[in-house]
């Protein structure tokens, strides 16, 4: 008998490589699978502009990185003795506003020179329900905790303003990169702020478009990520003490289906050889003074040394160096 309904293997028509270029956006799953796609040596821009949970927001970042489109100065306000723009997550914040300005633009600067050479673009969406500014009905990406009455509206988006938003901010992408290739995901981690009813009604917006968006464009593949969790992991042992974010053992579960699905032969082969090495560098001996453990370390460093042509391994490679340094002294 069986006692879960696991997901079939998946398919992709593309594959990553230890030279793709990958951007991933989003929610903090973006994060999640951005930081790990970084620690396995892919050339890896990781939410750089903090947490993005609404797919307006993301839409509107994602043309500002392609256009290096000028900051909104009507955007910055002031909580206590820190600045914040509402187009940003609160994690991109300074003690003034020329100083956020001059943050900010580098991050847009350096985001678009990465987007000119980017191979795959991951995008993590979060939540269909929005805020927006009551003075003038903007989209803000993140609140600020910014208190007093009236200052936003909140309200679910619909399925048409989802769609048109990333279907325009895509086709321009796609126009400036041809060879640009989307994985999209709704976010597994569950907003129950707004109760479990209105996440449900959240995800599934967000899934529906997901779905068309697959549709319409070829170079677009949907990667199953909240599936996974709520259809496949469906015990809560899986879950973090808050009942809410995936479990360290989930987020593996869900990397192994990732990596299965999108790497090619030789990313599998790296990733192996890679897992061997990390095992390695994490190994303390009993006695750092035997021979025995200042040859682990040179067969380590060697098998470091077989990778430099493939991609930077200049920090581990001064890992072990420092520590067979150690040694001699």
């Amino acid at each position: 008998m069986e006692f879960r309904t696991s997901i079939s293997p998946l398919s992709s028509p593309f594959r990553l490589s230890l030279q793709s270029h990958v951007v991933t956006l989003g929610s903090c799953f973006a994060d999640v699978m951005g930081t790990r796609l970084y620690h396995n040596k892919l050339k890896v821009l990781v939410n750089p502009y903090g947490t993005v949970f609404n797919p307006i927001s993301l839409a509107q970042l994602l043309g500002m990185s392609l256009n290096q489109q000028i900051i909104n100065p009507d955007r910055f306000v002031q909580v206590q003795d820190y600045w914040y723009h509402y187009d940003f997550h609160s994690r991109l914040s300074a003690s003034t506003q020329e100083e956020l300005t001059t943050k900010l633009e580098n991050s847009i600067r350096q985001t678009s020179l990465f987007f000119k050479q980017v191979d795959f673009l991951i995008l993590t969406l979060g939540t269909s329900i929005i805020y927006q500014l009551t003075s003038d009905q903007q989209v803000v990406n993140n609140c600020h905790k910014v208190s007093g009455q009236h200052v936003f509206t909140k309200r679910m988006l619909s399925e048409v303003e989802i769609l048109s938003a990333l279907e325009n901010v895509f086709s321009q992408l796609i126009v400036s990169n041809p060879n640009l290739k989307i994985i999209l995901t709704v976010s597994p981690v569950r907003h129950i702020k707004d109760t479990l009813i209105l996440n449900s009604a959240s995800k599934s917006l967000l899934r529906v478009v997901c779905h068309h968006l697959t549709e319409r464009f070829s170079n677009i593949s949907y990667f199953p990520a909240y599936e996974i969790m709520m259809d496949d992991l469906r015990d809560y042992r899986f879950y973090k003490a808050d009942m809410i974010h995936p479990s360290e053992v989930a987020e593996e579960y869900i990397w192994q289906l990732f990596v299965n699905t999108y790497m090619d032969k030789s990313m599998l082969h790296f990733l192996q050889e890679w897992a061997k090495i990390t095992q390695a560098l994490s190994h303390r001996p009993m006695r750092e003074e035997s021979e025995a453990y200042r040859q682990f370390l040179l067969n380590t460093q060697e098998k470091i040394r077989k990778w430099e042509s493939e991609t930077d391994v200049s920090e581990e490679l001064n890992e072990i160096s420092n520590r067979i340094k150690k040694l001699t002294v």
